[in-house]
């Protein structure tokens, strides 16, 4: 049996159709806070670069898991979590990375350990780094980082 094909879908209605309650204030758009997370990678990359350490890679994908930076420092891998929150948040961005997301960051570094480097004699151990990054009003970015984090 033959599926029929699919139709697109309608375009989504145009935002000056929808009136907000002048007390509902609209959250910025989603692309506005990648090009955020974006730039508070950028910033710990250029941290760990002056430090001396090498880029490995970014938003390194392991299972269903996400490595934002994995960086090598001498005979240690290091696993980094970044964060970065608006100037209005609640919670300080260190603060966000709970113990679910500590657990997930384990289990990627494990597997990642298994796959690739646990037969490297050039790799001693493991590391689990957080970086918070804060941008100043000029757009400066300030960088909190955390060895050995959890």
């Amino acid at each position: 049996m033959t599926r029929p094909p699919r139709l697109p879908r309608p375009p989504p209605a145009s935002s000056s159709a929808r009136s907000p309650s002048p007390h509902v204030r609209a959250l910025p758009p989603r692309d506005a806070r990648h090009r955020a997370g974006a730039r508070a990678e950028d910033a710990a990359a250029d941290h760990f670069v002056r430090m001396g350490n090498t880029i490995l890679g970014r938003n390194v994908r392991v299972g269903r898991a996400e490595i934002d930076l994995l960086v090598r420092d001498g005979a240690v891998i290091v696993v980094v979590e970044v964060r970065t929150r608006g100037p209005r948040s609640y919670q300080r961005a260190l603060d966000s990375i709970d113990a679910r997301k500590r657990a997930r960051l384990r289990l990627a570094g494990q597997r990642l350990w298994i796959s690739k480097f646990a037969r490297d004699e050039a790799i001693e151990r493991m590391r689990f780094d957080a970086v918070a990054v804060v941008f100043t009003p000029e757009g400066e970015p300030l960088v909190e980082h955390i060895k050995a984090a959890f």
